[in-house]
């Protein structure tokens, strides 16, 4: 099973990380299908509004909800997460080198989101990367049965990860791997306040 997870030790750092990776991955052509997480302000200074990239090449689909600025309760927008997993879906099943969902989140913890993709790739032996916290990360470890291997919240620790999957997966050479230089990119610091999903 090759399954993997990042947890980043600031707020919407993972978002980031898994941004840039994906980008860069694509860049040195792997077959990148999943979500990224892209948080962006409002301007009326309340809880950042949040968006997945459905990978490669999109669309974006928004996942929150504006609650007011006051709110406290969980924004996140099921119907249009259920959008996102449909189109990754689709994408899976044309083809992929490797999975990258931004979170396993709260939807995922119970049985819902993106859990059953996950399932899937792992099933067709394709490579799956994904973002975590430490709320969740009981029902993952339950969900994968201990199994994943935690990585550093680097990129190049993560791109040398899916290099290697990937070669154990399809027979390439995994020798001489020699991802892009942007692969050195670490994930920066959060300098948006309220970042991060439900």
């Amino acid at each position: 099973m090759k399954l993997a997870f990042a947890i980043s030790p600031g707020r919407g750092d993972v978002d980031l990380l898994m941004a840039s990776l994906s980008e860069v991955l694509q860049v040195d052509g792997l077959r990148v299908c999943g979500t990224v997480q892209v948080n962006s302000e409002r301007p009326d200074d309340g809880p950042c509004d949040m968006d997945v990239k459905i990978l490669p090449e999109g669309p974006v689909i928004r996942i929150s909800q504006s609650l007011g600025k006051a709110s406290r309760g969980c924004r996140l927008d099921p119907d249009a997460l259920e959008s996102a997993v449909g189109l990754v879906g689709a994408r899976l099943a044309a083809g992929a080198d490797v999975l990258i969902i931004n979170k396993f989140g709260k939807h995922e913890a119970e049985g819902r989101g993106f859990r059953d993709l996950i399932a899937e790739a792992i099933g067709r032996e394709i490579p799956v990367l994904v973002g975590l916290n430490r709320l969740n990360a009981p029902a993952f470890q339950e969900f994968c049965g201990g199994l994943a291997v935690e990585l550093p919240p680097h990129a190049a620790d993560l791109a040398a990860w899916v290099w290697e999957a990937v070669a154990a997966q399809d027979g390439r050479r995994s020798v001489h791997i020699n991802p892009s230089p942007q692969t050195a990119i670490s994930a920066a610091p959060a300098s948006v306040s309220g970042r991060g999903a439900a």
